[in-house]
């Protein structure tokens, strides 16, 4: 094995071979998953050495859409492809449908060769009458359009029409139409050189702008409106599950474990056991969320329950909550009350709730089954033994140790008689096999742990890729999901359940969730958690589930997010944007509206009487009155009201709507004030702004900008403060992951703590969870941390994605 550039260079070195242009190679070179499977997909191919541009392309596209499924078949298909009996991306489209719906089963090649239009042969002739048919067709839009008519998309009708047209070559079908349109309209026209206008919006009438979007000359507003919520009500409805294996495919369980030696094994479920399950289940779906009790779980928690839950939802069946407790030294009772408690706030509702260890006795039973059959042996390796011999793929010394030695030693082993790390039990798998996955797996170690589910019953535990699938089998899953790195798995799970004669689920593997900016591997927050980078489990600059929820985000956002990303076999990165975008199109419909200040500075009306008091009505905000029960709140005006330190400018300037010296801005849901002066302190900083206001304006036209402001509760009393804790990316980098020195991309502006905001009085009382837009500010959330008279506030996101990044004021604490 070679360092990672001795890897990327090599494959680099394949991908010019096979005729990749530059661009494409590097973006295969980055996604070291694909990367991997287009090199092993050349040297299978014999195109190590190079191979024609054409052919080369379609390596490329049966690397990234070849069907897990149907590997077995990989190099029929490929003999295809080097001999040209497919030839064409039509071709191969039609070859890999064909081979995701068989699987391992056997090829039918007459079937395989016409779902691929093997050895069709398209003559002119034939392409001369479906392209005139086609003409035919669409004569008048011809006629109307002329040569401004895109003719890509009458090939792509012709060749997504059926029948034989879809196996000719593209460049004659396109030659072909384009001697054909040419007959049709004649020459080209000076008019036809000439590119066409892009078509403008129809100006908004006068009156409408007046009305606003909500007037009576608002058509064109209500039919995009309606248009929009049309789009909405189909991504709505749309099955985000289709992806996966329908219901009734978990009885179609058909797959090949293949050993070193040449040996295969079909799996398959026995008439007989598919009638138990089928009478057990009443051939509903069943499906679990399996989390390890060992930490908090983020967001890609989330994807699993929306892919586990959801489509036992969506199909009318049922899904465990199992807690996968086999390591008794890393689980805690507060991280199994943490789970049950984020599956219930995103709104999932467990069948039942069970534990691993709850078939300890069922799975020690079957690890002595799997000795007297032969299959599994007592093992005094150490792990670093195991490592070596696996690498060598030698055989363990003890593997052909007697039937009878490796009961009694079993026997031992979970009496307490043989020391910690002395000795494994592992199962006789295949030792020689390229898949690590089948190298004899450990079924169960020595652990003098008390289990705190199970008790101190036994001293042997048994390991994950010994009891997920069993468990899986005793609990009658139909559907066993799970991301793509537990892939390779497949083979042992599969081998375990066969031969030990077990009911065997449909497993079906989906890309995992990675978003940008952000880790999500349990070992990498953990270190974040315990070295103190972040402050907690819940620290909201985490994608955790517990920190997304103490920062405001809803679980609608979440599951939204999650349906959005899809269930798909497509590896990559999701942008945060993604996930901001939810967060914010919720928020904005769910969250009252409230003004506050952040930094603020003092503005003195001067045309006002020091004793004034007024209360101006400020709204709660579109979307959220029938649900707060009121349409507005109170807010104070007086004499002395406290803008944004920002939104004051000594200069103006065109682009600039905030406050300067003669000028003019609208307090919102108040009167315009016009600047007067300013005054500093002892620093030199602007310390107050004095200004004079319009009680009158309802005739005139209101200034352009608009500014939140908070007014003293009453005259001479300053305004109630708050703590806000501004978050953004905790790390720089899109894929911290993949720097050497990950601590370091840290961000240091990734939490801002602006002391001393102020607050009206009815955002003042707001309670731990509430969440508000603070109107031109963000979206925020009442923390944890607040108490009566000391309340805090976390930014859960900011208005827009274009929001400008704040300085950190003079004496934050970051």
């Amino acid at each position: 094995m070679g360092s990672r550039e001795e890897l990327e260079a090599e494959a680099l070195r394949l991908f010019a071979g096979i005729g990749l242009a530059e661009q494409t190679a590097q973006q295969a070179i980055v996604k070291p998953k694909f990367r991997q499977a287009l090199v092993d997909l050349i040297k299978e191919a014999g195109a190590a050495d190079g191979c024609p541009k054409p052919q080369g392309a379609l390596l490329y596209t049966t690397a990234s859409k070849y069907p897990a499924n149907a590997l077995v078949h990989r190099g029929e298909l490929l003999a295809y492809i080097n001999d040209e009996r497919i030839r064409s991306n039509a071709q191969l489209d039609g070859a890999l449908e064909y081979l995701g719906k068989v699987g391992s089963e056997p090829i039918d090649v007459a079937k395989f060769e016409e779902a691929a239009g093997v050895g069709v042969e398209v003559g002119p002739d034939q392409i001369k009458a479906a392209v005139a048919g086609c003409v035919k067709e669409n004569e008048a839009k011809l006629q109307e359009e002329r040569y401004h008519c895109n003719l890509n998309i009458l090939l792509g009708k012709l060749r997504g029409g059926g029948g034989i047209i879809k196996w000719a070559d593209v460049a004659a079908l396109k030659a072909e139409l384009e001697a054909q349109v040419e007959a049709l309209l004649g020459p080209k026209t000076k008019a036809d050189l000439v590119k066409p206008d892009k078509k403008k919006k129809p100006a908004k009438p006068a009156a409408a702008a007046a009305a606003g979007k909500d007037g009576a000359n608002g058509a064109t507003s209500a039919a995009a409106a309606a248009a929009k919520k049309a789009e909405e009500e189909a991504w709505r409805t749309a099955d985000p599950y289709a992806f996966l294996p329908k219901p009734q495919q978990n009885n179609m369980v058909h797959t090949t474990v293949h050993f070193s030696d040449g040996r295969k094994m079909n799996v398959a479920n026995t008439p007989e056991l598919l009638a138990k399950h089928l009478e057990e289940t009443g051939g509903k779906v069943v499906t679990r969320f399996p989390p390890e009790p060992n930490g908090y779980l983020h967001i890609g928690h989330a994807k699993a329950m929306f892919v586990d839950f959801g489509m036992a939802v969506q199909y009318g069946g049922v899904c465990y909550l199992r807690f996968d407790d086999t390591n008794p030294e890393a689980e805690k009772q507060e991280y199994i009350d943490h789970i049950e408690e984020i599956v219930s706030w995103l709104g999932w509702k467990p069948w039942k709730v069970t534990y691993s260890s709850d078939y300890f006795d069922q799975l020690y039973a079957f690890a002595v089954q799997l000795i007297k059959g032969g299959n599994a042996y007592v093992d005094h390796q150490t792990a670093e033994e195991i490592k070596d011999y696996r690498e060598r793929r030698e055989p363990s010394p003890w593997r052909d140790r007697p039937i009878a030695e490796s009961l009694k030693l079993f026997d031992d082993m979970r009496r307490g008689l043989v020391d910690e790390g002395k000795a494994t039990l592992r199962m006789k798998m295949d030792h020689k096999n390229e898949n690590y996955n089948m190298f004899d797996l450990i079924a169960y170690r020595i652990k003098f742990v008390e289990h705190p589910h199970a008790g101190d019953k036994y001293c042997v535990y048994p390991s994950y890729d010994y009891t997920h699938c069993l468990v899986d089998a005793l609990e009658n899953i139909t559907h066993s999901m799970c991301t793509l790195e537990f892939e390779s798995r497949r083979a042992s799970y599969y081998w375990l359940l066969e031969v030990l004669g077990t009911y065997k689920p449909l497993v079906w593997e989906y890309s995992r969730l990675n978003i940008t900016h952000n880790v999500m591997s349990k070992r990498k927050l953990n270190r974040l958690v315990t070295d103190q980078h972040v402050l907690g489990w819940d620290d909201p600059r985490l994608l955790t589930l517990a920190g997304l929820r103490r920062r405001g985000v809803t679980p609608q956002a979440i599951n939204n997010f999650c349906k959005e990303v899809g269930v798909t076999r497509s590896e990559g990165e999701v942008h945060l944007h993604k996930l901001d975008h939810h967060i914010r199109a919720e928020l904005d419909a769910t969250s009252r509206r409230s003004l506050a200040v952040l930094r603020p500075l003092r503005l003195v009306i001067a045309n006002l009487p020091d004793a004034h008091y007024q209360e101006v009505e400020a709204k709660v905000g579109p979307g959220v009155a029938c649900v707060a029960g009121q349409e507005g709140y109170k807010v104070p005006f007086t004499k002395v009201v406290y803008i944004e330190d920002t939104d004051f400018r000594e200069a103006d300037s065109k682009d600039y709507y905030g406050l300067a010296p003669g000028k003019s801005v609208m307090l919102r849901y108040a009167y315009p004030v016009t600047c007067t002066g300013f005054s500093r302190d002892a620093s030199g900083k602007v310390a107050e702004v004095q200004a004079t206001y319009d009680p009158d304006f309802s005739t005139k036209k209101p200034p352009k900008g608009v500014l939140n402001w908070v007014g003293q509760p009453a005259a001479g009393v300053e305004p109630p403060t708050f703590e806000a804790r501004l978050y953004d990316v905790l790390f720089k980098s899109q894929n911290p992951a993949s720097q050497e020195d990950w601590l370091a991309d840290l961000n240091p502006e990734s939490l801002v703590v602006v002391k001393g905001a102020y607050a009206t009085p009815e955002l003042a009382k707001a309670q731990p969870g509430d969440r508000f837009q603070l109107e031109r500010l963000g979206y925020f959330c009442v923390d944890i941390d607040s108490s009566p008279g000391a309340l805090v506030l976390n930014r859960t996101c900011t208005l827009k994605e274009s929001f400008p990044k704040q300085a950190a004021p003079k004496g934050a604490r970051k």
